[in-house]
């Protein structure tokens, strides 16, 4: 008896742990905190911290959500290729119909927190974002570079979410952040893109731009998206958002963050590809810790 409980406790830990992974807890949590950052950044000081909390939980199921119905679709693309193989739907941890139950509940559980605790605006973003990401997103992978265009949508929406979720509106100070964090996420998927082409090719994920190949056409798009980052910065300072302090921060980020597109543009490789991968991983968190820290 005791030997059957303790094989039922493991195979419910695997389980769990499973689950935890289809969430992609660190992307999740990041899209939470961006939440987070949009809130508080609309709130000018005045905080209600148990909404600050349901918003970024909301936010983080809506996300963890669709990204599980992300590897759903793309479960047997997973199989083919190597840094994806090992999650859990490719390798039968989950099933699919499994997946798509979790899938559900913790995206009507996150869209219902929405709903009771922000407003509907907020909600019906989320549930847009959800439906971009998961069923437009996903499937323009294998079409070509528009895709990263339709993703990034998305990938930008959690800020404004949190200022929606703030304010009720969607004001010239929400776009702006929310266009920060869309102009970004071209340089940080091309980079993904760049590093990881020859796994994504065998998977017929046509993500780079132009020709679709690892060439200086391609390092130059990186660089000028980069380079929209230095201005774009500048703006929540100029429009009162924020103070000099960040600006300050943010230029600093930004010229570093586009100097690493210089290498890439002069030899092409795979390791200049990857500094401007982690180095876009750096930026946004580094830029709105800096928004938040000026703010409050």
């Amino acid at each position: 008896m005791i030997i059957n409980n303790a094989y039922g406790v493991s195979l419910l830990n695997a389980k769990l742990r499973a689950y935890f992974e289809l969430v992609k807890f660190r992307l999740s949590f990041l899209v939470a905190f961006s939440c987070g950052f949009g809130y508080i950044l609309a709130s000018n000081g005045v905080m209600d911290w148990l909404h600050l909390g349901v918003l970024c939980l909301g936010g983080f199921l809506v996300s963890g959500a669709s990204i599980t119905i992300n590897q759903i679709i793309e479960k047997d693309l997973d199989k083919l290729m190597t840094r994806t193989m090992n999650r859990p739907l490719p390798t039968g941890r989950v099933t699919p119909a499994e997946a798509a139950v979790f899938a559900f509940v913790i995206g009507a559980a996150g869209l219902l927190i929405l709903m009771v605790y922000t407003n509907m605006l907020t909600t019906m973003l989320s549930l847009l974002s959800m439906i971009l990401y998961s069923f437009v997103y996903t499937p323009l992978k294998r079409v070509g570079p528009i895709a990263v265009f339709v993703g990034a949508i998305p990938g930008a929406l959690p800020p404004l979410l949190g200022w929606t979720a703030a304010t009720g509106a969607i004001t010239y100070e929400a776009l702006i952040i929310f266009g920060i964090q869309f102009i970004w996420q071209f340089p940080h998927f091309w980079a993904i893109a760049w590093v990881a082409d020859e796994d994504y090719k065998k998977a017929g994920f046509k993500l780079l731009p132009v020709r679709g190949e690892k060439d200086l056409n391609t390092a130059i798009q990186i660089m000028i998206y980069t380079l929209f980052l230095i201005p774009l910065g500048l703006l929540p300072a100029k429009f009162g958002i924020t103070g000099i302090d960040s600006a300050v921060v943010v230029t600093i980020c930004g010229i570093l963050f586009l100097s690493q597109t210089f290498a890439l543009m002069k030899n092409g490789n795979r390791k200049s590809a990857l500094r401007i991968m982690f180095g876009s991983f750096l930026y946004l968190p580094i830029v709105q810790i800096a928004f938040l820290l000026d703010k409050v």
